[in-house]
């Protein structure tokens, strides 16, 4: 176990999923850790649904965090519905969905209070000859054999060691939010929960399916529904004015929930009721706060700079389609504690792990843009739209979405 008899130090940069598994996987194996999280306060549930895989409860496994059928909701198989309402196509597929919010308690119970530090700003991480650097906004210098930057896809760490590797938009959003349960008709209740559901009508796709609902309760009855609409829209015009907020200050890369404009989301509840299934219009326009996400992906060459390491979304950003976001930094964390298991040096062990893991994250990489090739098609010409058409029916797209795969 490298380091872990003389206690080594790890800082983790970054407290949500990510840096959370990284954080309890080191500590089980021995290592003196503090995760830093910017964010002062514990972090907010977010508008997002989890698609598990069995990678992520290999993780959970090993990271020594108990978790029963409480920890998603389980169906049984998928349903395409036609914009009518009606019913196109349906097949078998076991599988567990989760929230962001009941993966993240999870994660954060198992870990001691003594390790997270919210409100924790890192300025800056250097690679040294005997230890790394870690500097806070607060001017305090740290040290640490290992630094993980687990911060996310607007990493300021890999921007400082690959600058010259930029986020990619892929000529869409996807717009995103939770319905609770009850406030539903009982007629889309009873089409949608207990399965995942998508909608094809021309130029756009939505997926859903049944998560877990307020205090993390998978109770049927208290579940909520996450829906998940990708909507193409252009780079130099459409994106511009979603990103602006009713002050006329635009946003790079996001906005938060609470400031998309009203006329923006009334345009986009409009757009439910007229293009999606009667079951999902419902959805889309009862869902509390929705949100968007310009989708973009990114690869890097390298995922080791000496003793500081990239996880998760830092390293790789796929698009959301193979539903591999958490399960990829969790698959992360797991082969970086591996790594380190097998090597005597930091520095050999984090080489090991970025070669290793390099050519996983480019594989999801290929694999989510592949899914998500018909909706960048529709930004482009009618000869490229009708081609994708032809490749998008409701048994492929049922069969290749968020499937459990190896890379």
């Amino acid at each position: 176990m490298t380091h872990a008899s003389a206690r080594a130090r790890a800082i983790i940069v970054g407290g949500s999923l990510g840096g959370l598994f990284a954080a309890n996987l080191l500590v089980r194996n021995g290592w003196n850790v503090d995760v830093f999280e910017r964010v002062p306060d514990e972090l907010a549930g977010r508008g997002a649904g989890i698609v598990t895989h069995p990678e992520l409860f290999e993780a959970l496994a090993a990271a020594g965090i108990d978790f029963d059928d409480s920890i998603g909701v389980k169906v049984q198989s998928r349903v395409t519905f036609a914009q009518n309402g009606a019913v196109l196509s349906e097949r078998n597929l076991p599988q567990t969905l989760t929230a962001w919010g009941k993966m993240y308690h999870v994660l954060r119970a198992a870990l001691p209070d003594v390790h997270y530090h919210a409100g924790g700003t890192v300025a800056s991480v250097q690679d040294g000859p005997d230890q790394a650097i870690v500097t806070l906004t607060d001017g305090t210098v740290l040290h640490a054999d290992l630094v993980i930057a687990a911060d996310g896809f607007k990493s300021s760490i890999r921007e400082y060691f690959l600058p010259d590797v930029k986020l990619q938009y892929a000529g869409y959003v996807a717009w995103r939010g939770l319905v609770d349960e009850a406030d539903l008709s009982r007629e889309t209740r009873e089409a949608l929960f207990e399965k995942f559901a998508f909608c094809l009508p021309p130029r756009e796709q939505i997926l859903g399916y049944p998560v877990a609902g307020r205090g993390n309760s998978t109770t049927p009855g208290e579940r909520r529904y996450n829906f998940v609409w990708y909507r193409a829209t252009s780079e130099d015009i459409q994106l511009p004015n979603l990103l602006t907020d009713r002050s006329g200050k635009r946003w790079v890369g996001g906005i938060p929930p609470t400031l998309i404009r009203q006329d923006v989301l009334a345009e986009m509840e409009d757009a439910a009721l007229t293009l999606l299934a009667p079951q999902f219009g419902e959805v889309v326009t009862k869902a509390k706060q929705p949100l968007f996400q310009p989708i973009f992906d990114l690869e890097v060459p390298q995922m080791a700079f000496g003793r500081i390491a990239l996880l998760g979304d830092a390293a790789f950003v796929a698009r959301p389609h193979c539903g591999m976001g958490v399960t990829k930094a969790g698959s992360d964390a797991m082969a970086l504690v591996k790594a380190l298991q097998a090597h005597t040096g930091v520095r050999d062990a984090l080489a090991d792990y970025s070669r290793e893991r390099t050519q996983v994250g480019a594989a999801i990489v290929q694999h989510a843009r592949h899914l998500g090739a018909y909706m960048q098609a529709q930004l482009k010409n009618e000869v490229d739209r009708e081609m994708a058409e032809r490749y998008r029916t409701p048994d492929a797209v049922m069969r290749e979405t968020a499937v459990p795969a190896r890379f």
